[in-house]
């Protein structure tokens, strides 16, 4: 049996897939009616997290936050004390390294294997079943679950715990820097009398390919920022990036601009929307409107 944490953007589509594989999932959710969408296709939905756990031989956490897996894992969840020994907990939320450190020592005074396992490819890598699954942990705790993992995508073991989340980090600074360049450069297309989505026709093949050319441009083009992954979501990942940096003495100016748009972007009230919107805030800086 298998314990789900966190039916949200992300983890509905995990949670369906593992289930669809034929595997007996039980779910919860902070909003019980996320998981109950389940229920339909063989998902048993419980109303805390100790139950969702309770005789798992392994738990899967994607809840939103390092505070919030501290709390449902290590607080009044309480899901570590629930788990038995010699099952794996698979943490696949973005949280700062040392967060996941200090869960897996909990974790290990309990034999319970850790493996701190986020991903990234989005809601569509998601659903299709594609993600990029970057793991921290031990060997043997990884080959325990590599077979669930790989329905859910595609998991790379890179070191031990902490170097999953570290992977994680680096990621999203690409991803954020990526977003900000493809946001300025179509305004750039824009403002110089251009269209911008025959710009992005143009441009696609040549050495500026990537994901975000493809995907989020076409939403920065027609404005629709429904949240795939919300901007404070990037905000909170580009900020436990940059606090990283600074203890380990390193100056990453570009990073650290990126971080600055993307706080003015959910200071202003944008945080709900894809992190896409970060072509709002460029629009905000250079005065010009914000459909």
């Amino acid at each position: 049996m298998i314990g789900f944490l966190g039916t949200g953007i992300m983890g509905y589509p995990m949670a369906r897939r593992l289930i669809e594989a034929g595997h007996d999932v039980r779910l919860w959710n902070r909003t019980r009616e996320k998981a109950e969408r389940l229920a339909g296709i063989g998902a048993t939905v419980v109303a805390t997290p100790r139950h969702a756990v309770r005789g798992a031989e392994a738990v899967i956490c994607m809840l939103s936050s390092g505070p919030v897996c501290d709390e449902i894992l290590l607080g009044g969840g309480a899901v570590l004390a629930e788990m038995g020994p010699g099952s794996t907990l698979v943490v696949m939320s973005s949280i700062p390294v040392q967060t996941a450190q200090a869960q897996a020592r909990v974790a290990a005074e309990r034999n319970v294997g850790y493996l701190d396992a986020p991903v990234s490819g989005g809601e569509k890598g998601a659903e299709a079943g594609t993600l990029a699954i970057m793991i921290g942990g031990e060997e043997a705790a990884v080959e325990r679950v590599r077979p669930l993992l790989e329905i859910i995508g595609r998991p790379t073991h890179i070191g031990p715990v902490g170097t999953g989340e570290m992977a994680k980090l680096v990621n999203q600074l690409i991803v954020a820097g990526t977003i900000t360049v493809v946001a300025e450069a179509l305004l750039l297309a824009e403002r110089s009398g251009a269209d911008p989505a025959k710009v992005r026709e143009a441009i696609l093949g040549g050495f500026a390919q990537s994901t975000i050319l493809e995907q989020h441009a076409v939403r920065m083009i027609a404005q629709d920022f429904e949240p795939g992954g919300p901007a404070k979501h990037q905000l909170k990942d580009t900020e436990t990036a940059m606090a990283l940096a600074r203890e380990l003495g390193l100056r990453l100016p570009v990073a650290a601009l990126v971080d600055g748009l993307f706080a003015d972007l959910v200071e202003h009230g944008d945080g709900d929307l894809d992190h896409s919107a970060v072509i709002r805030e460029l629009r905000r800086h250079n005065g010009l409107p914000v459909r």
